[in-house]
């Protein structure tokens, strides 16, 4: 018997224990317990038969198999959560444990992770208790998920890494690293001292030097080297060595990491080949504040516009913090794409100053190129994402944006989301937030999920993409600049120039810490 089944059955004697209609007694023991634990009651039909149970408590760390927490679980019935129960081993066994006959045993579940399905195993041990069942249960495959997790990371951020016993002179790749240096595992893995044989020009020389004084003294590698591969396709390689020494202090053992940065190489090379022919244009430029002013002529926003497209009209304000450079992060895109919607992009960059118009005219440029190409919203999301995460240069690695996709022919918006407000639609004299699909900001995670969220504009509509600055004071919560917005929004319904005089009544004797950019979009 467990410590807690000591604890909820009462000695002989000592009087009755509660019902199971009264799992107040089994709850306070779950709060307590570590691991996935519930109560299960019975739920009994007509003639008196088990027809279902009924998740009454649970210990705060259970995690089920869709990954629902504690207290998610409660309330739920064994059947409604996990239909395909009914009539297996294990829904046999809660009977046979219901009648007094504790149920130890193994189960599967099929389960969908991003469309695959995949079949796990699970232990799982119920016991009779207060009238209910107390179940608890652990995965059998973790280490199996845990090596898939590390594979799919390794294939997302092109890693992969090596381990060599420098006493044995045993040296062992990872599945990636032999993608990366594009050779097969046939052909075994590659000494560091034979793969610096491979690096092309200078950065021979440099890395077989970097290899010598890693294996004579263990001094660490961690550097981009340019590695010729077998077709003579070149290919810029992170190098990450250390090595374990023993007690006199020679080398003894070697873990790497490769990193192929060639894809951020090459959007850091084209970034730098841009930047460089619009400096070219200029001749006398030998500060900041002159680089500056080109940078916001060729690669920032107007201030003020409008613009006239597939059927829409679209007033953008853009409110820089610095008035005179206009050097902010925020950003926006407005235009006609070749199969005739409209693409309409508001953007907010982390920080100010040359470094985040740099990021931002990287995701600016690299956004508008893959709607041109019909690259589905999510996707274009998730490909920015990705370039933010595997840019060498990442003073402003983070970043917010709002994406929309109007169809001229059917009038409908389809819009994306990465941790940016959301639109706020104007239809009747009345202002409400639009329900915002899943999507975390950029630059933060390997493998996010972005949804897509779609609306229909009607003649009269009108709809606001703006940044963070519009709504957000020191000292103030987002809620309550939100619930304003919408306020001052239905307030200057129908005036003229509705957005200049939105923004200014917003800003009307507060103080600014941040850009601003909206985009008006009416019909």
């Amino acid at each position: 018997m467990t410590d807690l089944e000591d604890r909820v059955v009462p000695e002989p004697g000592g009087g009755p224990a509660p019902t199971s209609g009264d799992p107040t007694v089994v709850r306070e023991v779950l709060a307590g317990l570590p691991g996935s634990v519930v109560f299960l009651q019975p739920v009994y039909g007509p003639g008196g038969e088990v027809t279902d149970f009924l998740l009454a408590a649970a210990s705060p760390e259970a995690v089920d198999v869709g990954g629902r927490r504690g207290a998610e679980l409660l309330g739920r019935t064994v059947l409604q959560t996990y239909p395909g129960t009914r009539g297996t081993e294990l829904w046999e066994g809660y009977l046979t444990a219901l009648g007094g006959t504790r149920h130890e045993g193994e189960t599967e579940y099929l389960e969908t992770a991003a469309g695959i399905p995949h079949r796990s195993r699970w232990a799982v041990r119920a016991v009779p208790c207060q009238g209910g069942l107390l179940v608890s249960w652990n995965r059998l495959d973790q280490g199996e998920r845990e090596e898939r997790r590390l594979a799919l990371m390794q294939r997302l951020g092109r890693m992969g890494w090596l381990d060599r016993d420098l006493t044995r002179d045993e040296v062992t790749w990872s599945e990636e690293a032999y993608s990366i240096f594009d050779r097969e595992p046939s052909e075994g893995p590659l000494r560091l001292e034979e793969l610096a044989l491979l690096a092309e020009g200078e950065d021979r020389r440099l890395l077989v030097e970097e290899v010598r004084r890693l294996l004579a003294s263990g001094e660490p590698i961690d550097r981009t080297f340019r590695i010729r591969l077998p077709r003579q396709e070149v290919r810029h390689v992170r190098v990450v060595a250390e090595s374990e020494t023993d007690a006199h202090g020679r080398p003894v053992r070697l873990h790497g990491l490769f990193q192929d940065r060639t894809a951020a190489e090459r959007t850091q090379r084209q970034l730098l080949e841009h930047r460089q022919a619009v400096l070219s244009h200029q001749s006398q430029l030998a500060a900041e504040r002159d680089i500056a002013a080109r940078l916001q002529e060729t690669l920032l926003p107007a201030p003020q516009q409008v613009l006239h497209l597939g059927g829409l009209t679209v007033d953008i304000a853009y409110r820089p913090v610095q008035e005179g450079l206009n050097l902010g992060g925020d950003w926006y895109s407005a235009i006609e794409l070749p199969d005739g919607r409209v693409l309409l992009v508001v953007g907010d960059v982390a920080g100010h100053g040359l470094d985040a118009v740099a990021t931002m005219a990287l995701l600016r440029f690299t956004a508008k190129g893959m709607a041109v190409t019909g690259t589905p919203l999510p996707t274009v999301l998730a490909n920015l994402n990705t370039l933010l995460l595997h840019t060498s240069e990442r003073q402003f690695n983070t970043a917010t944006l709002v994406m929309a996709a109007y169809e001229p022919a059917t009038s409908r918006l389809t819009w994306v989301r990465a941790g940016h407000p959301p639109p706020l639609l104007l239809r009747g004299g009345e202002a409400r937030f639009l329900p915002s699909p899943d999507g975390i900001l950029l630059g933060v995670a390997e493998a996010p999920g972005y949804q897509a969220a779609t609306l229909d504009l009607l003649p009269g509509d009108h709809l606001l993409l703006y940044t963070d600055g519009l709504v957000e004071h020191p000292g103030e919560p987002i809620d309550e600049g939100l619930a304003r917005l919408a306020r001052t929004a239905e307030s200057h319904a129908g005036a003229p120039a509705f957005v200049d005089g939105l923004v200014r009544a917003l800003q009307d004797g507060r103080e600014r810490r941040d850009d601003i950019c909206v985009l008006h979009i009416s019909r």
